[in-house]
Parts: structure tokens; C-alpha cells; sequence
């Protein structure tokens, strides 16, 4: 597409969030410039990686109606590319039997009409041999859950948008944004116009946002992603029927083998404050931390894995304190739009998400209460300045 002058809108980030509202704004007839500071594909953000799970084993029931209407938006992106995408799992949750967790799970399955089942710790024993638990675990599963092939459903919501008129441009960063009716946006090739602003931009949008008077609690983390190797294949693996898994009472998570050959996914669902411009600094003493406690973890619950992970690599989060996403207009500006903060559990959602920030652009009315998304959870007056 050449330039038009004017865009409609400009997406500053072409992680999932960005490709996910892109392809809903161009389906919209909306003129539309994807941005992306680095050549891609690379590994610097959020959504690159071989896979993540998709579940609806949520305690906030507005997460799992998001995933379930996600999942539905994802087997169309399946469809129009006519590539295979997700792959069919159990989800597992586990932990004591007082966790409000699990029982906010299972009653949002319900309400979402999940099948779910309640497993007592003789039940998880039976079910999950391979696996070892505490005496009075109990355990949350779900049908339906899974895998999604990370990398592969990004560039498929690329391609889509492309191939329905839309323009994307990468190793191209954004270095200056000035409001207005009309937004100019600085890159660091040339100066656009916009009419309408969309900044997912993961790891760097409290920095872009910042420069432009708002600034917000995003913490960025450092994640450390440790596959482990089976002792005796294939007994975590989807040949098994091993579930995709998550730990309530200590946070961590885990993928049955897919991406590599006999290699489990077992991560902490936390990380390490680290600047995405200089991600690597000092990472030394919170690999090692990571390590061990997830060594701890393994030997605890997978007596079939061995205890030393046989490939790290590295992920960032942004977090907002309350864990929940940043979806909402500027407060000075509403023709540029936010989606932020999405706390390590945004891939699954991305085509809602999409969906949701194509809406805020278009000024329609929402698909969902977007009452816990909103900015001003956390504006004050010292919060966004005069800019």
C-alpha cells in the first residue's frame, strides 16, 4: 500500500497485540500502517517463542469469557490461512484444597460453559501417575485447553492483514510522537500522520508513554523459559495426554513436550526487573535463583524429568500491579489508543484483545465491560501531566 498522505490509524508494536488489531482494523476498511522498531522476526519482545497455552482456567470470569470468544477468533485466522495453529490439550490446575484459586476456576468454567472436574488428591494420583503431589493436593482440569504455535500465529495475523490491503513496515522505531486531531509520528526513517493512534508496544510502552505525560506502574521482567528433558519419553507428552499445568501455589507453569524433542516447558509465571533496551545486564544471579527453585520444583513433582533444565532462553513480561490488561484511550488524547500491560497471560487472548482495541478506535460500543482495563485505575493528578 503506498503512503496515503494521512493514515486512518498507525499500530506502533507488531507483537500479537499489534498484528491481532491491525487484522481488525483493516477488516474494518480502516487505511492502516503497522509499525515495528525491529527486523522480523526476532526475539526482543513478548510473542515470539514456539508456543503458549491456551486455557479458559481463569479466577477473573472476564478472562474466561475472553478466552473463550478468543479461541473461536483463532480457529477463523486457522481457517482464512489455512494454517494449523492450535493444538488440543487438558489444562490442569493444582493446589490445596483451601486455595480460592481453584474454586474461582472450576465456578468460571461453569459459568462459561467449560466441562471441568474437581479431582481429589487420589483422583490427581490416578489420572497423573508420572506427576507427584503433597498429600492433600487437589486438582482443576479443563477440556478444551492447549497449545498455540506462537511464532506461526503471529506471522498467520500478519499475513492476513497484509493480504487484506494493510501496510507493514519493520526495523522502523518510533523516536517521537506529537498529539493533535492529527497525530505526527517520528520514526527512525521519516514523519507520518495519523489520524488515530494504536501503541502496543509490549516492554517499551511506558517509555512512549511517559513522552507523552502519562506514566503508569509497568514493570518490565525478565523471564527465564527452562525446557527440561524426559528420562523416559513420552510420559509428558501430548502421546500421554499430559495437560498443559499450572502450580496456584507457587506459580509456576508448564507445557506437555512439543517445541523441542522430549522437553518439557517449566517456568516460573514471574521474573526479574530488567530494562528491554538492556535485557541481558545482570542477569547471572537471577538465572541462578530461577534455576534452583525450579530444580526444587521438578524434583518435587516430575520424578521423570531430569532436574537440570537442558535449554534456557528469555522472555519479557509487562506488568501492571493488579495483573490485569491496559486497554483504554489517553486521557488527553482519545484518538491514540492503549493496549498494555498484559502480565504474561496476553498471547491467548490476543484476537479479543484485538477485537476490542479495533472498538476503542472506532468508537464503537465494546464487546465487554471495559471497566477493569481502564486507565484511570491508576491517573491521578500527578499521573498525567500537561503534555
Amino acid at each position: 500500500m503506498a503512503d496515503p498522505g494521512v493514515w486512518d490509524c498507525v499500530v506502533v508494536g507488531a507483537g500479537v497485540m499489534g498484528s491481532a488489531c491491525s487484522l481488525q482494523l483493516v477488516q474494518n476498511g480502516v487505511r492502516t500502517l503497522l509499525l515495528e522498531q525491529f527486523c522480523l522476526p526476532h526475539s526482543r519482545g513478548s510473542s515470539w517463542g514456539q508456543t503458549r497455552a491456551t486455557r479458559k482456567s481463569y479466577r477473573q470470569e472476564h478472562y474466561a469469557r475472553m478466552a473463550a470468544e478468543s479461541n473461536k477468533l483463532w480457529r477463523q485466522v486457522e481457517t482464512e490461512s489455512g494454517t494449523k495453529l492450535t493444538v488440543d490439550a487438558r489444562q490442569l490446575a493444582w493446589g490445596r484444597p483451601d486455595n480460592p484459586i481453584l474454586q474461582d476456576i472450576h465456578t468460571n468454567l461453569h459459568k462459561v460453559g467449560v466441562q471441568s472436574q474437581v479431582l481429589t488428591n487420589q483422583d490427581l494420583r490416578h489420572q497423573f501417575p508420572m506427576l507427584r503431589f503433597p498429600g492433600n493436593y487437589v486438582g482443576v482440569t479443563e477440556a478444551g485447553a492447549g497449545l498455540i504455535k506462537a511464532d506461526q500465529a503471529v506471522r498467520a495475523l500478519q499475513d492476513l492483514f497484509i493480504q487484506k490491503g494493510g501496510c507493514m513496515r519493520d526495523g522502523e522505531a518510533v523516536t517521537g510522537i506529537i498529539p493533535g486531531p492529527t497525530v505526527s509520528v517520528t520514526t527512525s526513517k521519516r514523519t507520518l500522520q495519523t489520524k488515530r493512534l494504536v501503541l502496543t508496544c509490549g516492554p517499551w510502552a511506558g517509555k512512549l508513554l511517559s513522552n507523552l505525560g502519562l506514566d503508569l506502574p509497568l514493570k518490565t521482567l525478565r523471564i527465564n523459559v527452562c525446557y527440561w528433558k524426559e528420562k523416559d519419553p513420552p510420559s509428558y507428552s501430548l502421546l500421554s495426554d499430559f495437560p498443559v499445568f499450572k502450580d496456584e501455589e507457587v506459580e509456576v507453569y508448564g507445557l506437555p513436550c512439543f517445541e523441542y524433542p522430549d522437553m518439557m516447558k517449566i517456568c516460573r509465571h514471574t521474573g526479574h526487573p530488567a530494562d528491554p533496551d538492556n535485557r541481558d545486564v545482570n542477569m547471572q544471579a537471577d538465572l541462578t535463583f530461577d534455576l534452583q527453585f525450579l530444580r526444587d520444583f521438578v524434583r518435587k513433582h516430575f520424578p521423570g524429568l531430569h532436574d537440570k533444565p537442558s535449554i534456557v532462553e528469555t522472555c519479557m513480561y509487562t506488568n501492571t500491579p493488579d495483573g490485569e490488561y491496559i486497554l483504554d484511550r489517553h486521557p488527553k488524547h482519545r484518538n491514540i489508543v492503549i493496549g498494555a500491560g498484559f502480565s504474561g497471560h496476553g498471547f491467548k487472548l490476543a484476537p479479543m484483545v484485538g477485537k476490542l482495541l479495533c472498538e476503542l478506535v472506532l468508537d464503537r460500543a465494546p464487546s465487554l465491560d471495559m471497566t477493569p482495563f481502564r486507565v484511570d485505575r491508576f491517573t491521578s493528578k500527578k499521573t498525567v501531566s500537561k503534555l
